[in-house]
């Protein structure tokens, strides 16, 4: 029942973490992705901390360096536990942003989106532009000229 000094039952745990959060972030609202983020980050920084090598404090002159675990899982989690703080404050941001102006936190679909699931349907392929804007004037088709520096018009500086 043990494999690698963790149990069973830790692993199937760590499945259904990271199976809850990737369900979750298959979802439409901002919420349930956030959730979803959380749930995975730490069910992946439990499989690193149980795939590192269990043992005593590695501390050198007290503990023999055979019996030392590994620091560097513990250092990696730690790293993750930053980063994910921080990516969670982003996003609860973006969520709590577009409920107060919208009044949810579902991420609505784009008109292409639309557009593309309905070829999908029909097995409709088109490579045409569709707009209604001249390619001449189209501010999308249209790169504008690079600017040019003030004060470089020759010579050697």
């Amino acid at each position: 029942m043990r494999a690698g000094g963790a149990h069973l039952v830790s692993f199937i745990a760590i499945g259904v973490l990271v199976g809850c959060g990737v369900a979750l972030l298959l979802e439409r609202s901002l919420t349930r992705v956030l959730l979803g983020i959380i749930l995975t980050s730490n069910g992946i920084n439990l499989l690193i901390i149980f795939g590192g090598r269990s043992g005593r404090a590695p501390v050198v002159g007290v503990t023999e360096t055979e019996a030392m675990s590994d620091a560097l899982p513990q250092a990696m989690v730690l790293t993750a536990i930053v980063i994910t703080f921080g990516f969670t404050a982003f996003l609860l941001a973006i969520s709590y942003r577009s409920w107060y102006l919208s009044g949810d936190d579902e991420v609505p679909d784009d008109i292409e989106d639309r557009q593309i699931v309905r070829r999908a349907a029909t097995h409709e392929v088109s490579t045409a532009d569709l707009s209604d804007d001249d390619p001449g004037t189209d501010p999308e088709q249209i790169d504008s000229p690079a600017p040019r520096r003030p004060g470089r018009e020759g010579g050697s500086g």
